[in-house]
């Protein structure tokens, strides 16, 4: 696509500083997810929202720094890992050290993509494009924003506030409107917009749609409808002050119970729960790198490299967990940002984790954030989660579909992953992007057998074809 800022280029403090914000609310919903869900999960964790937003600022950094600031992408709390950090909670056994299982476990994941990377180093990055070509790549690109469908739809009929129960308060059509109107001031942003509206959809979006919630749940307070009640304002209450980081936790012994039990069969719980994982996400990773790449026109697995990618990935993850709690991933809501805005510049990515850094010391704006509703929110996702499918899309037009091969490949990763495939082993789950991209690879691998030779022959024969014509008008002109 064409791009209004390149990789390398740096916009004006000012616009940089905007983007860097609208990036920052593009991660920020799924970055605090996470250590809600392990608190509503584990009775007494207390994870720090603010730390894993610190966490998630510091592991981008250690990327951008393996990458040589050549991909420009934000890394934020893995979804993926949050069965593995509820065994480092629980374990499993009768034993459990709390906070310290977090860092532990992510350095396991961390492993993982170190020794993979190794590999990548050594064999190179061309068995992958063999093993992935775009008729596998493309839709399983196109099943990372499909699969989030579901969350952003859900999201759209869904306020801030809640009952004792958990459930949302207000009423689903109230929060419809919000959501839609984030939504359809986005796209009127980025279709009718002028030079910097048409950069900072999200942020104009968000904020339209803030001010309708807000409008929605003042009207709600004054005439007591908690139907109309979007907005939840308690939160101002019991602000977190500051980060409260993982590794002071664990210092600590936050967390920890259980005098008996084996401290080896912990970790062996630990390194259960959570390597496995680690290759599942490296099949995330690389869709996500691939996706990116097509968005810059640059390919990242080549330059700055695969093995560059992995480690920054790897490393940025344990660091996020040593601060956070949670390690961390490649965000596609970042991919579908640079995508819409037509902003590659990394110089945003940058300064957005300098931003999560001092913005989660910063209370009162963490807390504002934390409120923007799930509607909101939704709005916007739509518009992210959209893109990421259309990028998968766009690589599967590179594939031959009048080739049945390619159109079964297309097909088993298309209804694999649309269909919510998953397998569970232990605390382990394969999820539906891992599922589908597998299935995908093994069927290319079958319905290729046989297919080699025929292939090199038909590229002889088109050889031979051009040589002769050479030849043949060669001899006319000489002719002549």
């Amino acid at each position: 696509m064409e791009l209004v800022y390149q990789v390398k280029d740096r916009p004006p403090f000012g616009k940089t500083l905007v983007f860097a914000l609208q990036q920052l609310l593009a991660i920020l919903a799924a970055t605090i997810a996470v250590p809600a869900v392990i608190n509503s999960n584990v009775p007494g964790a207390n994870m720090s929202q603010s730390a894993a937003l610190f966490g998630a600022g510091m592991g981008t950094i250690v990327y951008l720094l393996f990458t040589k600031f050549r991909s420009p992408v934000f890394l934020g709390s893995s979804f993926a890992f949050i069965g593995s950090m509820l065994a480092a909670f629980a374990g499993g056994v009768s034993m459990s050290v709390g906070y310290l299982g977090l860092i532990i476990g992510a350095a396991f994941a961390g492993l993982v993509y170190v020794i993979i990377a190794l590999i990548v180093k050594k064999a190179g990055v061309n068995w992958i494009n063999k093993l992935m070509p775009a008729v596998v790549i493309g839709p399983t690109v196109a099943i990372i924003g499909l699969s989030l469908a579901g969350n952003a739809i859900g999201d759209l009929t869904t306020g801030g506030l809640k009952n004792i129960a958990g459930a949302s308060v207000c009423n689903e059509y109230v929060a419809l409107i919000c959501g839609l109107v984030t939504l359809f001031t986005v796209i009127a942003c980025s279709v009718y917009g002028k030079k910097m509206m048409k950069l900072i959809p999200f942020i104009i979006g968000i904020l339209a749609g803030y001010a309708v919630a807000a409008i929605f749940t003042a009207i709600g307070y004054i005439a007591e409808a908690d139907a109309l009640k979007v907005i939840d304002f308690t939160k101002f209450k019991n602000m977190q002050w500051y980060p409260d980081f993982a590794f002071l936790k664990a210092f600590k012994g936050e967390f920890v119970y259980g005098a008996g039990g084996s401290f080896g069969t912990y970790l062996a719980t630990i390194a259960v729960a959570y390597a496995p994982v680690a290759f599942v996400v490296f099949a995330e990773h690389i869709a996500d790198h691939k996706n990116l790449s097509s968005i810059i026109n640059h390919d990242l697995l080549v330059e700055p490299g695969l093995d560059k990618t992995l480690l920054g990935d790897g490393v940025g993850s344990v660091v996020g967990a040593f601060f956070g709690g949670c390690p961390n991933t490649t965000y596609g809501e970042s991919v579908g940002c640079v995508a819409i805005t037509g902003n590659a510049s990394v110089a945003t990515i940058f300064l957005t984790a300098i931003i999560a850094i001092v913005a989660s010391f910063v209370a009162p704006f963490v807390t504002f954030l934390a409120t923007i509703p799930n509607c909101v929110m939704g709005g916007v996702c739509i518009t992210l989660y959209g893109f990421i499918a259309v990028s998968g899309l766009k690589m599967i037009q590179k594939a031959d579909l009048g080739d049945n091969k390619n159109l079964f490949v297309v097909s088993v990763i298309l209804i694999a992953g649309i269909g919510g495939m998953t397998l569970n082993f232990g605390k382990v789950t394969i999820t539906s992007v891992a599922c589908a991209l597998i299935l995908g690879i093994i069927t290319n691998l079958l319905c290729s057998v046989g297919k080699k030779n025929t292939t090199q022959a038909s590229a002889a024969n088109a050889d031979a074809s051009v040589a002769a014509e050479s030849m043949e008008a060669t001899e006319n002109a000489e002719t002549k």
